[in-house]
């Protein structure tokens, strides 16, 4: 009986629910809401567009800083 219990864990091929994207990421609910649409289902392909997302806007900041 080698069954593992991982509370909490969503498994990859199981699409995100935009409440739990939003504040894993630190979005806004309409920010994850189109990146979860633009990106469908795959957690991956969320996860790395909301990192490249976070990333432009710093970026972004950072140039109207100057």
């Amino acid at each position: 009986m080698d069954q593992q219990i991982d509370i909490g864990a969503e498994p990859d091929d199981q699409p995100y629910e935009v409440t739990s994207f939003a504040r894993k990421h630190g979005l806004t609910i309409p920010v994850a809401d189109a990146v979860l649409f633009a990106k469908g289902p795959s957690r991956a392909a969320c996860d790395t567009a909301a990192l490249a997302l976070l990333c432009a806007v710093a970026q972004y900041a950072k140039k109207q800083a100057r």
